[in-house]
């Protein structure tokens, strides 16, 4: 399947489950007051005929954004339609159990009056209603009819070797999705071949590989299908990438292959920068009133001379310097004894760590055993500099002596108050290599969902204060 085809498919679904889910607990409720129900889901006829419906409608806020989140986290949208029963039901069951429990710890939270045996009920229906509705899709994409209106009739052009590799990935991966009519030597066969193939099958696309073949001889074809109104389909390996992924752009008219090894612009990249904006403002906010960031700071004032907040250049995302802020936790001439204490140091690689560090002061050591002195750099966050999860911003001279250049491209995304690394076990890694190993995995898998479990593993970390150097 075509990617835009499955992300529009994707974009349909994810609707449809909100819809789904929505009536789900809508449901829940409704059915709550029936006797069968309450009593197989243990519900109290007290609480249930005092729970107002209209004082939690406003979880449909919640539920509606959050249920698609769930399912794809579990990987529900990335699979065949009909594909496996047992791969689409279980991640369905796993995204139904979280999304439920997750319903109860945000009932928990709010202290709302809800029927306990609702929130079992709401997971049971929208699970229901969710396999209903795969259901019935599986039955009308299995119908003669939807299989001759929405498989794709498509001819393969290219060298033999590299049709035979097109018809064997087609055949393996998207059988319900394409039907090879016939193939195009592109290396021997005249453009008017394919012309005659065109006139003879009914066909929606031409598939073209042009890794060995000559660039005019593509140039045919793709001409040849624009004047017969026939969509080419033209496959971007000429190069061979380890990491980065083909993408398509246009720039001033002139059609673009973007190759990125990076996290592209997508909704869940504008979740990201919602989430940090509005979740860097909340905990200033909430710092601030109860007061965490006032007693630290006047801590730190009278415990030992010099200024509350240290600075320093960090590089950013794509190497660009950045003033950082924390607490101060080291004596004031804490960069001129550097040198003295780099015998001390027990990171391999161009990064300074050192366990018992004599530069830091009393109460520096506390402030970082719960790394207290980085909460000034949710200022950063908030000016757009950092990220709330994203790897950890190095000084610029650290990030000068890299000695393996693959260690930048921890650099393409914007750094962050916690990563992976520092949830991880970072009290055991002393070899900077496993450290941008880390950094790597997290760019190459990020989604909006990554970021929120590492936000929730960092939360005991901080507590127990494990790892701090």
């Amino acid at each position: 399947m075509l990617q835009r085809d499955h992300r529009f498919r994707t974009q349909v679904h994810q609707l449809t489950d909100a819809c789904v889910f929505a009536a789900a607990y809508w449901l829940a409720f409704a059915l709550r007051g029936d006797q069968f129900f309450s009593h197989l889901f243990g519900m109290d006829a007290v609480m249930v005929a005092d729970t107002d419906f209209n004082k939690i409608v406003w979880l449909y806020l919640v539920i509606f954004p959050g249920a698609p989140l769930v399912l794809e986290s579990q990987g529900f949208y990335n699979r065949t339609l009909l594909g496996s029963r047992s791969i689409m039901l279980w991640s369905l069951l796993k995204g139904c159990f979280i999304a439920t429990i997750g319903l109860v710890l945000i009932v928990y939270i709010f202290g709302l009056v809800v029927p306990r045996g609702a929130m079992t009920l709401f997971g049971v229906v929208g699970f229901s209603l969710v396999w209903a509705k795969e259901e019935v899709i599986r039955l009308v994409l299995s119908s003669r009819l939807a299989k001759a209106q929405y498989k794709r009739r498509i001819i393969v052009a290219g060298t033999p070797w590299e049709t035979a590799r097109l018809r064997k990935m087609l055949q393996s991966r998207a059988a319900e999705n394409f039907e090879i009519i016939a193939e195009f030597n592109l290396a021997e066969a005249p453009p008017k071949h394919l012309i005659e193939l065109l006139h003879e099958h009914s066909v929606s696309g031409v598939l073209v590989s042009a890794r060995h073949t000559q660039i005019e001889r593509v140039e045919n074809v793709i001409q040849i299908c624009e004047i017969e109104g026939v969509e080419a389909w033209l496959v971007a390996d000429f190069f061979a990438t380890q990491i980065a992924h083909a993408s398509f752009d246009e720039m001033f008219g002139h059609p673009l292959i973007v190759f990125r090894s990076t996290p592209e612009a997508s909704w869940q990249m504008l979740a990201k920068t919602i989430l940090d904006f509005f979740g860097a403002f909340v905990m200033l906010v909430v710092l601030t009133v109860i007061p965490v960031l006032p007693i630290i700071a006047l801590l730190v004032k009278f415990t030992s001379p010099g200024p509350v907040f240290f600075r320093q250049q960090r590089s950013g995302i794509n190497g660009t310097p950045f003033n950082i802020f924390k607490f101060r936790t080291m004596t004031s001439n804490a960069e001129q004894l550097k040198h003295e204490l780099a015998a001390m140091n027990e990171m391999s690689g161009p990064v300074f760590k050192v366990t018992n560090d004599p530069r830091v002061t009393p109460i520096g050591k506390w402030l970082r055993k719960f790394s207290l002195d980085e909460l000034p750099q949710l200022f950063n966050i908030l000016r757009g500099e950092m990220s709330l999860v994203g790897p950890r911003p190095l000084p610029v001279d650290e990030v000068k002596r890299f000695n393996d250049v693959a260690h930048r491209r921890r650099l393409s995304v914007k750094p962050g108050l916690t990563c992976l690394w520092q949830v991880s076990g970072r009290n055991k890694i002393s070899d900077f290599k496993e450290w941008v190993r880390l950094d790597l995995e997290y760019i190459d898998n990020w989604s909006i969902w990554l970021d929120l479990m590492i936000l929730l593993r960092t939360i005991p970390v901080v507590f127990i204060g494990s790892g701090a150097k």
